[in-house]
């Protein structure tokens, strides 16, 4: 096709791509006398309208974008020749090479290099993404996004081109799912046709794991639908922890915007190993398709028996004063009676404190199928609450010991707290109620959990 006039205006130079029915061109407009990029949609024995549909977005789709690092619009029109039959969609050319042409010349990417590609394209999804409705890319892999050469200790300009799978979050809405992408980068939820702006980072993800290691996503071992990449990386903690949560399968635990993902790559956060604190008596045992966790009673300590003496002098003087004012007449006694429950009710805590304490077991099991919580004392069971399903695990919640103000402005010492959701349910293992208030403890176990269930530990 060099040297054939397109629309009385462009005149090819080369091909830059070809597939089935598709071809990119590199031409010269010969008004502006620059170099532009057409992409051309012929009709042929293999053309569908599911193509032309998509080719339509594309076209309109950066007709409305303008960012630096997009391609721009110029023009569209229709090639209608005895010789040729296409749709023509012609845009600016820039002058980079993509991610795949160094991958397979066999350039190596840092970690810091990786960051910064992470990073712009990251920038780019955030203007997409903030399109009304939002624009979902559907196909972020190596061959799409372009590098310029080198600039001191820039890795490049970055660059998101092809267009040809973009998705308004709205046109799924009453309308048929065409389904688009490349194997290796879709996200689960992709493969039934649902997409969403989480859904391209992680497609970033997996491309930057391209990077970091050389090898095709596809070609990774796999473990509940998540890419086991860390044993060919020699990146840190914090980073591999952070593509992780990029390519998590489930989008309740991935993370869900383009600004959350820098944000938290800016953190560079890491989840620290933490070890069984020497003389635990929790019980955990796990293996690939279940964990179960048993954190016994305290049992006795000194501390107990003197607040078992209060607690019962306590009562004692309560149910004295109580039957006292009963003898009272109405409404004195009414009165008296209430001021009392108060009382009462600091002595059952104490109470109940110290019966925790001494016989209170915790039980949970986590499997492939549900989440159960058990509370065991003198032989009885109790769900706390009752079991959910597995997949509703949404996240793990670990907050340290702290203290807060308390009535009359008097300081409380909170113990740890470590908490499973599962959508509305809250599974306590410690804090208020549980006899574990070890932060040792409280920490190992956090960990364990979050590296089974494999999501992260959050704050408050």
């Amino acid at each position: 096709m060099s040297g054939q006039i397109l629309g009385d205006r462009y005149e090819v130079k080369q091909i830059l791509g070809k597939k089935a029915g598709r071809r990119t061109l590199l031409a010269c407009d010969l008004q502006t006398q620059e170099l532009v990029v057409i992409k051309l949609l012929s009709f042929s024995n293999d053309f569908e309208w599911d193509d032309l549909k998509l080719f339509e977005r594309e076209a309109e789709t950066l007709k409305n974008l303008a960012h630096p690092s997009i391609p721009r619009y110029l023009n569209y029109f229709e090639i209608n020749s005895p010789q040729q039959k296409a749709f023509a969609l012609v845009q600016t050319y820039i002058p980079a090479k993509t991610l795949e042409h160094y991958l397979k010349s066999e350039r190596t990417f840092t970690e810091a290099e990786t960051k910064e590609i992470g990073k712009a394209v990251l920038e780019i999804l955030i203007y997409l993404h903030q399109q009304n409705p939002p624009v979902v890319h559907r196909d972020i892999k190596p061959s799409n996004i372009l590098l310029g050469d080198r600039s001191g200790n820039s890795a490049g300009q970055v660059y998101l081109v092809d267009f040809g799978s973009v998705q308004n979050v709205a046109a799924t809405e009453g309308g048929t799912i065409t389904i688009v992408g490349t194997y290796g980068y879709m996200p689960p939820e992709q493969f039934s046709g649902k997409t969403v702006p989480a859904s391209d980072l992680y497609s970033l993800g997996a491309t930057l794991i391209y990077l970091m290691t050389g090898t095709h996503p596809a070609n990774f071992p796999q473990k509940d639908l998540r890419i086991q990449f860390e044993h060919l990386t020699n990146s840190s903690l914090a980073f591999n922890y952070w593509l992780r949560l990029m390519i998590e399968p489930s989008l309740e635990r991935r993370l869900t915007s383009a600004f959350e993902a820098i944000q938290v790559l800016q953190r560079n956060f890491a989840p620290v190993a933490v070890q069984k604190p020497t003389g635990s008596k929790i019980k955990l045992i796990k293996d690939e398709n279940s964990l179960k966790v048993f954190i016994p009673p305290v049992g006795f300590h000194p501390l107990f028996g003197l607040t078992s003496l209060f607690a019962i002098a306590c009562n004692s003087f309560i149910l004295l004063w109580t039957i006292g004012v009963m003898t009272t007449p109405f409404p004195a006694n009414f009165i008296l009676s209430l001021i009392s429950l108060p009382f009462w009710g600091a002595s059952f805590l104490m109470a109940n404190t110290v019966l925790f304490a001494l016989f209170l077991g915790i039980r949970l099991r986590l499997d492939r199928q549900k989440i159960a919580l058990n509370w065991e004392i003198f032989g009885l069971k109790f769900h706390r609450p009752r079991p959910a399903p597995r997949e509703h695990i949404t996240k793990l919640v670990y907050i340290p010991k702290h203290s807060q103000t308390g009535f009359l402005g008097a300081k409380i010492e909170v113990p740890p707290q470590l908490t499973i959701w599962a959508g509305t349910r809250k599974y306590q293992l410690c804090g208020a109620g549980s006899s574990m208030n070890s932060e040792a403890e409280v920490q190992w176990l956090a960990h364990e959990l979050s590296d089974w269930l494999g999501i992260p530990i959050q704050g408050e």
